[in-house]
């Protein structure tokens, strides 16, 4: 079975890796499964590049060259970055989609003030204070998709709900069997 990406882009503290691992679990029970969670991915594979535009388009773009390389292999692919830029995330779909490989791109979409109010590393109030730069969503651009595979409001669902709609996504676009 040819591999696939199923990409979670979304600002910080939105529930990507939470989600990630989730829909990880239940997949892994129909064929293999990789997360490439983006804080895991920065502190090893991307170990060194800041938080410019371009250091975060080449963080990205690895994030994208491992998951396709791993999708061609079979390996259903889940990433959990914040991915900020439309153009990069477009690139890395472009890469995947020219092999084959499905890609997936849910974007998981709280509102701003919900993620400033459940902020438990309390991120966004030393962003908003100054005392981080280029924090995406405060100082930093968030570009949204415009046409996203799936829209998540982690502040209106549960993980399960969520999970379930994703997972309902899989089967009818056939990437996992119904069970």
């Amino acid at each position: 079975m040819t591999g696939a990406i199923l990409w979670f882009t979304g600002m910080s503290g939105a529930g990507k890796s939470t989600l990630a691992t989730a829909v990880g679990a239940r997949v892994s029970a129909h064929r293999p499964v990789e997360i490439l969670d983006g804080d895991v991915v920065r502190t090893q594979l991307s170990k060194g590049l800041g938080f410019s535009r371009e250091d975060r388009d080449t963080n990205v773009r690895r994030i994208g060259v491992v998951a396709t390389l791993l999708a061609r292999h079979g390996v259903f692919v889940i990433t959990a970055a914040i991915s900020p830029y439309a153009n990069i995330r477009d690139e890395v779909r472009t890469m995947a989609e020219a092999e084959g490989i499905a890609f997936l791109e849910v974007f998981v979409n709280p509102p701003l003030a919900w993620l400033i109010a459940h902020d438990v590393k309390g991120l966004y109030k030393r962003a908003l204070a100054g005392e981080i730069a280029h924090f995406t969503g405060i100082t930093d651009p968030y570009e949204a998709p415009t046409a996203p595979d799936l829209d998540i409001r982690t502040d209106a669902e549960s993980v399960e709900q969520s999970a379930d709609r994703i997972v309902t996504l899989l089967q009818a676009r056939n990437l996992i069997v119904p069970t």
